[in-house]
């Protein structure tokens, strides 16, 4: 049995797996938000896709991979599978999305929740695992199977509860303190599935296919980078209940009304509140200056 490294570069690929957990969960709360505020069909299925790319994608996915990127094997060197790998992201955004679909439709309910974390806890699993079997190198994969079963309970517990908080959580500091606590379940779940696993050196070392990591760092970080930069752009440019009220407000006060005037608008006075008006002569035409001198004939 291969001796087995899991932090070669210290708590580095860790800290940062946790950080993009943390970033990926807050920015997949906001755009689950605008589901809730969302007018139509179509914009419900767009914040959905971002929700999905946010806490499929960037929380779990490259979360993942980062990790992934602390991993080492004595004897072996890794290289990746392109297809199997891109399979594996393409699974944890659909889980996300069907769980964000089957809680987002309708009104929330215990069988909802569990229906839709069922599913994406399942594909948050299977992510983790079709990502361990792109892995190519001079030995062979075994899994304890009490610890890969306890790995998928909390992937199922993870996911119920991620999709719980995203139709529930409104305010930011919320959101903020439940991105932290799902970055420390998704990070649990996968650090229980890695201690899972077991590696065979094969006695004849042969030729490995697929991709160093290296070679694959590199876009997996500007695919990141640009997702979570669009992600912020989208929702700064997308309008708030502040701005949908406001809009609302101007186009009512510039819409006339279509019955017209009833009856002909009578100019009114100025208020006078202390009667000045009816005691002050000073500003009618015609009248002298007051003086303190008696004019009065003798």
């Amino acid at each position: 049995m291969a001796e087995i490294n899991h932090f070669e570069y210290g708590w580095i690929t860790p800290a940062l797996s946790y950080a993009l957990s943390v970033l990926g969960s807050f920015l997949g709360l906001v755009c689950a938000g605008r589901i809730r505020t969302a007018s139509s069909p179509g914009q419900r299925a767009w914040w959905g896709l971002l929700a999905a790319w946010a806490i499929g994608g960037t929380a779990i996915w490259a979360m993942h991979f980062m990790a992934m990127l602390g991993f080492a094997v004595a004897g072996t060197r890794i290289r990746y599978d392109i297809p199997i790998t891109a399979a594996s992201t393409l699974i944890a955004v659909v889980a996300v999305g069907i769980g964000l679909a089957i809680v987002g439709t309708g009104r929330l309910s215990a069988p909802r929740l569990l229906v839709g974390g069922l599913f994406t806890g399942a594909g948050v699993a299977a992510m983790h695992y079709t990502g361990m079997a792109a892995m190519r190198l001079d030995g062979t994969l075994g899994y304890d199977s009490t610890r890969v079963a306890l790995s998928v309970v909390i992937a199922l517990v993870a996911a119920t509860v991620a999709l719980w908080l995203s139709m529930t959580v409104r305010r930011g500091l919320a959101m903020a303190a439940s991105a932290l606590v799902m970055g420390i379940a998704v990070n649990g779940m996968h650090f229980t599935g890695m201690s899972a696993l077991s590696v065979h050196l094969h006695e004849r070392r042969g030729e490995l296919t697929g991709a160093e990591v290296s070679g694959l760092l590199v876009p997996i970080v500007l695919a990141v980078i640009f997702g979570v930069v669009g992600l912020i752009y989208a929702l700064l440019a997308a309008p708030t209940d502040e701005d949908r009220a406001g809009f609302a407000y101007v186009d009512a006060r510039l819409t006339p009304d279509p019955a017209g005037p009833t009856t002909a608008a009578v100019p009114q006075p100025a208020p006078d509140p202390v009667g000045l008006r009816a005691r002050s002569t000073l500003g009618r035409p015609g009248t002298p200056f007051p003086s303190r001198r008696d004019t009065t004939p003798r």
